[in-house]
C-alpha cells in the first residue's frame, strides 16, 4: 500500500498512521511491510492469513494467549477524538456530582437540620456504586459496551433529578443512592471503552486525560456549587448534571461502536449464570452492615451496643460466605479467583482502595474546614480549595504523559503514597490562625500525590492482563476505589462527630447539641463573640483529626504498589498475562 496516502494524525491517535511490520522470509532474511492498524485488522482474506501465518514467529509460551488474540480494529482519529470527548464529559459529570456537593453540604444541613446525615450524602452514593460495579463488569463482558454504558448514564441522570427535587434529607439520600447505581457503570465503562478504542501505549495519556476530569470537576465543582448555593439554590448542583449527561449520551450514541470481538455468543441462560446472584445477594448486605456500623458506632450508639456488635458480626459472616462462594464459583464468580490471585490485580485493587479512601476524606472535609474555621462562603471555600484540585488535574495529565513516554507506571505508584501521607499529615496540623501559605502548600502536596497515583491501577490491569479479562479486572479496581471512599467517608464522619462532641463538652457556657445541629455555616450565629474562639478551636480540632484517616490510608497504599510488576506499555498491543 502507498504509505504517503495514509492519514497521519498526531499524539495518541498516531497508532492509526502507517507502521512497519518486520516479517521473516523463508531464507531467514527480513523484509518490511507497511500497513495501517485499521487495514491490517480488515485484511482477513484467506491468502493474507496463510502468508502471515507462514512468516509469523511463534510466541513464547508465557505470552501465547496474548499473541493469539486478534488485533482490534480501532476507530479513525476523528471518531476516537469525539469518543474521548464523550467519555470526558461523562466522568466530569460524575466527578462534579461529588465535588459540587461538598460546598453545598453546609447549606443543605442548615435547611434540612441534618448535620448527622453528612456522611450519608456521600456514603449512600458510594455504597450503591461499589455494590454494583462488579455486576456491571459482568454486563460489559456479555453485552454491548455501548448500551450498558448508556443505561448506567441514564440511571445516573434519574438519580440527579431526584436529588434536585428532594423535599427532605431522606429523599436526597435516596436520590444519591439511585445516582450511585448508574455511576457504577459509568466510570468502569469509560475505562473499558478506552481499552477497546486505543492502543495500549497511548492509554496512559488518554486515561490520564479522562481521570483528570476528576480534578477539573473538582476545580469547577466547588465554584459552581458555591455560586449555586449562594446565589440560586443548592438544588442546581444536581440539575446541572442533566444537560451535561445529555451531551455525553449524544457523543457516545453517535460515535462509539462496540467491537464485535468483545461480544459473547453465549445464550441468555448461560449469561445469567455468570452473574453470581448468590454472591451478589450476600455481598451487598455485608457492605451495608459494615457501613451502618461505622456510621452509627460511637455517635448514634456506643461501640459496645448490641446493634453495632451484631452489624459487625453479621458483616464478618456474610463476607466469609461471599469468599467461599467466590472460591466455589470459579469463573462464574463475581470476583474470579484466577484474577484476584494475580499480584497485579490485588495490588492495584489494594492501592485503589487506600487512595480512594484518602482522597474522598479530603474532598469532603476541606470545604467544611474553610467554611467553619475561616468563616467564608461556599463560593469562597471552593476558591480556597483550588490548590489541591488543580494539582490533581495537572499531575494526572503529567503522569499519563510520562507513562506513555517512558513506558512504566510503577514508579508513580511508589511516589504517590509518600506525597499523600505527607500532604495529609500537614493538613492535620492546620489551626484557626493558619496562614494562606500553609493551607495552599499543604493542599498542593496532597493533590500531587493523588494526581500521580489515582489513574495507575487502571493501567496495571490493562497492561498485565489479556483483553478478555480487562472488563472484570477494571470493575474490580473501580469497585475497590469506590468502596474505600464509601467506608472511609463514614469513618471520617464518625471521627469528626466524636471529636467535636468531646471538644465542645470542654467549652463552658454552650450547648454542644445546638452547636452541632447548627452546622458549619451557622456556627457563628449560635454562640456569643466571647465563646466563639473556644468553639472554633473545638471545631478545628475535630475537622483536622479527620485528616489522620487520609494520612493512614495514603501510607497504607504503598503496600498495594510494592507487588506490582514493572511492565512497559510501550510497543505492546495488549499486555501479556502476568504469572
Amino acid at each position: 500500500m502507498d504509505a504517503s496516502n495514509a492519514e497521519k494524525p498526531q499524539g495518541p491517535f498516531a497508532e492509526l498512521k502507517p507502521f512497519k511490520v518486520t516479517q521473516t522470509e523463508g531464507n531467514g532474511s527480513a523484509r518490511s511491510k507497511e500497513s495501517t492498524l485499521v487495514d491490517s485488522a480488515r485484511d482477513t482474506s484467506p491468502h493474507s492469513q496463510t502468508v502471515e501465518a507462514q512468516h509469523e514467529p511463534k510466541a513464547p509460551s508465557s505470552i501465547h494467549s496474548h499473541d493469539a488474540e486478534p488485533e482490534p480494529e480501532y476507530p479513525t482519529s476523528w471518531r476516537l477524538t469525539l469518543i474521548v470527548v464523550g467519555l470526558c464529559l461523562s466522568i466530569f459529570c460524575m466527578a462534579l456530582d461529588n465535588t459540587i456537593l461538598a460546598t453545598a453540604i453546609p447549606k443543605i444541613t442548615d435547611q434540612f437540620q441534618s448535620l448527622g446525615d453528612v456522611g450519608w450524602y456521600g456514603s449512600s452514593y458510594l455504597l450503591t456504586t461499589c455494590c454494583l460495579i462488579l455486576a456491571f463488569g459482568k454486563l460489559y463482558t456479555f453485552y454491548s459496551t455501548k448500551w450498558v454504558y448508556l443505561m448506567g448514564l441514564a440511571i445516573f441522570e434519574i438519580g440527579s433529578l431526584v436529588c434536585g427535587v428532594a423535599p427532605n434529607s431522606v429523599a436526597l439520600i435516596i436520590g444519591r443512592a439511585i445516582a450511585g447505581l448508574g455511576a457504577a457503570g459509568v466510570f468502569s465503562g469509560a475505562m473499558i471503552i478506552i481499552s477497546q478504542t486505543s492502543p495500549l501505549k497511548w492509554r496512559p495519556f488518554l486515561t490520564g486525560s479522562i481521570t483528570s476530569m476528576y480534578g477539573i470537576a473538582s476545580v469547577a465543582g466547588p465554584l459552581m456549587g458555591g455560586a449555586f448555593t449562594d446565589h440560586v439554590s443548592w438544588r442546581w448542583c444536581f440539575y446541572i448534571n442533566l444537560p451535561i449527561g445529555g451531551a455525553t449520551i449524544f457523543f457516545i450514541l453517535l460515535f462509539f461502536k462496540a467491537p464485535k470481538s468483545v461480544k459473547s455468543t453465549q445464550g441468555l441462560k448461560d449469561k445469567l449464570a455468570q452473574f453470581d446472584l448468590p454472591g451478589t445477594f450476600v455481598f451487598l448486605p455485608g457492605v451495608i452492615c459494615v457501613l451502618l456500623a461505622l456510621q452509627w458506632g460511637g455517635t448514634t450508639y456506643e461501640w459496645g451496643n448490641g446493634r453495632i456488635i451484631a452489624l459487625l458480626v453479621l458483616f464478618g459472616v456474610l463476607i466469609g460466605i461471599f469468599i467461599v462462594l467466590q472460591m466455589w464459583g470459579n469463573e462464574k464468580a463475581t470476583i474470579p479467583p484466577r484474577l484476584i490471585k494475580n499480584r497485579n490485580v490485588w495490588g492495584a485493587a489494594l492501592f485503589s482502595f487506600c487512595v480512594g479512601g484518602s482522597f474522598f476524606v479530603a474532598v469532603y472535609y476541606l470545604p467544611i474546614w474553610f467554611q467553619a474555621i475561616k468563616g467564608v462562603s461556599a463560593t469562597k471555600s471552593g476558591i480556597m480549595n483550588l490548590p489541591m484540585l488543580l494539582s490533581v488535574v495537572i499531575f494526572s495529565i503529567v503522569a499519563g504523559g510520562l507513562v506513555s513516554t517512558f513506558g512504566y507506571y510503577t514508579p508513580f505508584m511508589l511516589v504517590s503514597p509518600v506525597l499523600i501521607a505527607v500532604g495529609g499529615g500537614l493538613l492535620s496540623t492546620m489551626g484557626v490562625h493558619s496562614s494562606a501559605g500553609h493551607w495552599i502548600g499543604y493542599q498542593i502536596i496532597f493533590g500531587m500525590g493523588a494526581g500521580l497515583g489515582m489513574q495507575q491501577p487502571m493501567m496495571v490491569v490493562q497492561a498485565a492482563l489479556k483483553i478478555a479479562d480487562v472488563p472484570s479486572a477494571t470493575a474490580i479496581v473501580a469497585f475497590t476505589q469506590t468502596l474505600g471512599g464509601a467506608l472511609f467517608v463514614s469513618v471520617a464522619q464518625n471521627v469528626f462527630q466524636n471529636e467535636l462532641r468531646k471538644n465542645l463538652a470542654q467549652v463552658s457556657g454552650i450547648d454542644p447539641a445546638s452547636v452541632m445541629q447548627a452546622g458549619a455555616t451557622m456556627l457563628r450565629h449560635v454562640v456569643s463573640a466571647d465563646q466563639l474562639p473556644a468553639v472554633l478551636e473545638a471545631y478545628n480540632g475535630a475537622v483536622t483529626t479527620t485528616f489522620y484517616v487520609a494520612v493512614a490510608m495514603g501510607a497504607l497504599s504503598i503496600f498495594g504498589a510494592l507487588p506490582i510488576e514493572w511492565i512497559s506499555v510501550k510497543g505492546k498491543k495488549i499486555g501479556p498475562p502476568a504469572a
